[in-house]
């Protein structure tokens, strides 16, 4: 498919009014594919999160800042994946795909800082395991009520302001009419494929901004698990060994997903193709394995699941 071929005003009002997300139009049997694994990933992402939230909620045992901290990853996850899945849902089953200009503003701040948001809680979440494996006698004072707060606002606020850098740069470049955006959902790479103007300077803000966002964070992840290996080779105890073993590897997994997939997309700049195909691990994908990947071998949670539901309202979490 090609750009309309119509007048410079008539197309300019028309991109002002809507845009056109052909995803994988011209595949309908790929199409109907995705239709299905989007809609089981979205419910089982709403089904998983929400118990996580409402669990760690409801058990006086999970009141620590690690499930804090959980929660609001959930939250975001719920958030992130509401954004932009039910809208691809209904643009797979429709003949036209169009989401209304507001609609796409939208879509492409909270993505944009719900996205960068949980970049930097992961981070956080890395140094919460630091201080509970390197400084287990300290770590009541450390990770502190007001400070567990003030990290995840800070994590928010920057997550945001980031959102609107961003959204703001995007949506000033001129489009000359064009409003078929090759995507599944409003995102900045494809947005500014749309321009009619030099975007050397949105290239030079979204480095920047990967750089903040993605390395930096990352690093810092990995620096606080060099500490937390070496912490955990010089513990005599087995099961405190499995103990944390079973929590860093569960957190290592989801950094790995979400950053690998991140950074192949805002920093290697892939093909279209394979550049739409990869967004919807870190947007659909990776807030579905979540819950999954923090539950399956956490007896903390399952305990917690049976005290909830009250199969086992006495035993205590291990």
């Amino acid at each position: 498919m090609g750009y309309s071929e119509v007048a410079w005003e008539e197309g300019n009002q028309s991109s002002l009014g809507e845009f056109i997300l052909l995803g994988v139009s011209d595949r309908p049997q790929l199409e109907l594919l995705l239709f299905v694994l989007i809609l089981i990933s979205y419910v089982m992402t709403l089904l998983g999160n929400t118990t996580i939230i409402v669990v760690s909620w409801l058990d006086p045992c999970l009141h620590t800042p690690m499930y804090f901290f959980l929660s609001n990853l959930s939250f975001l996850d719920l958030c992130y994946s509401t954004s932009l899945g039910p809208q691809m849902l209904v643009n797979f089953r429709s003949a036209r795909k169009s989401i209304p200009w507001a609609g796409c503003v939208a879509q492409l701040y909270i993505s944009l800082s719900l996205g960068s948001t949980e970049c930097l809680l992961l981070a956080v979440m890395a140094y919460d395991r630091y201080a509970a494996v390197c400084q287990p006698l300290r770590y009541t004072a450390i990770m502190s009520r007001r400070l567990c707060l003030q990290m995840a606002v800070t994590t928010w606020l920057s997550g945001s302001g980031n959102a609107l850098v961003k959204t703001l740069l995007t949506l000033r470049l001129p489009r000359c009419g064009r409003n078929q955006i090759d995507h599944f959902f409003c995102e900045v790479p494809a947005l500014l494929k749309l321009a009619c103007a030099d975007t050397s300077t949105n290239m030079a803000e979204l480095l920047t901004g990967s750089v903040f966002f993605l390395l930096l964070p990352l690093g810092l992840i990995l620096v606080s698990y060099g500490y937390i290996g070496t912490a955990v080779l010089r513990m005599r105890s087995a099961e405190g060994r499995r103990k944390v073993f079973n929590t860093c590897t569960s957190h290592l997994a989801v950094v790995s997903l979400l950053y690998g997939t991140a950074s192949y997309m805002y920093l290697l700049h892939p093909s279209q193709d394979r550049g739409k195909l990869v967004s919807l691990f870190y947007t659909m994908v990776t807030p579905m394995l979540n819950p999954l990947i923090y539950t399956l071998r956490n007896k903390e949670v399952h305990g917690a699941l049976r005290r909830v539901l009250g199969r086992n309202p006495t035993s205590q979490g291990t």
